[in-house]
This record gives C-alpha cells, sequence and structure tokens, in this order.
C-alpha cells in the first residue's frame, strides 16, 4: 500500500509563492502517475497537474504558467512550485498516486496541506 504524506502549505499574500511537497512510501504494484488536485470551501476537489513516470507534465489549463509540477531521480517526492499566488488559490491541495495493473486500480490520497493566500 501507497501512503503519500504532504507539507509545505500555509498563509502567503497574494504574489507570493509557496513549494508543497509530497512524500510517497510503501510498495507500488505499478509505476504510478503522480498529481497534485485542490479543493477550496464548497467547491469540487479539481485538477492541478499531474505528472507520469517518464516526467512528463500535464496542467489544468487557467494554472499552466503560474504553477510547476515536478519529482526527485528516486520518484519518491513530488513537488508542486506555486508562484504568483492569487486569493483564490486558497484550497486544500492534496497529492495522488494512481496506476492501473491487471484490471485493477491503484487510487491512494494524502491528507491534504492547506494553502491559504490573502489579498
Amino acid at each position: 500500500q501507497v501512503h503519500l504524506v504532504e507539507s509545505g502549505g500555509g498563509l502567503v499574500q497574494a504574489g507570493g509563492s509557496l513549494r508543497l511537497s509530497c512524500t510517497r512510501s510503501g510498495n507500488s504494484i505499478c509505476a504510478p502517475i503522480m498529481g497534485w488536485y485542490r479543493q477550496a470551501p464548497g467547491k469540487e476537489r479539481e485538477l492541478v497537474a499531474v505528472i507520469d513516470s517518464e516526467g512528463s507534465a500535464h496542467y489544468a489549463d487557467d494554472l499552466k504558467g503560474r504553477f510547476t509540477i515536478s519529482r526527485d531521480n528516486a520518484k519518491t517526492t513530488l513537488y508542486l512550485q506555486l508562484d504568483s499566488l492569487k486569493p483564490e488559490d486558497t484550497a486544500v491541495y492534496y497529492c495522488n498516486a494512481y496506476c492501473s495493473a491487471d484490471g485493477i486500480n491503484y487510487d491512494d490520497w494524502g491528507q491534504g496541506t492547506q494553502v491559504t493566500v490573502s489579498s
């Protein structure tokens, strides 16, 4: 079972930056696609960015250019660099690991880290 732990959230002023980290432990049956999602109060959880096992990254269209997803070479830590933050970026940010093997989907989530952007 994969265990994910996020860190790096906090309170920042508009225009500021944060770097979120997600540490992955445990055994994975398959090479997961790792990603960041966020959920603002009263809203659905939404995709921020994902990165596959080969390092190819994809972003939500409206976040491209301000946020950057990356991972370390050992593929045990996932990062999300948040720049030019806006109050509407305030949300709980979740780390996700997903893969599928032999018809079984493996979908693991962290507990989330709060990002609050003040105006």
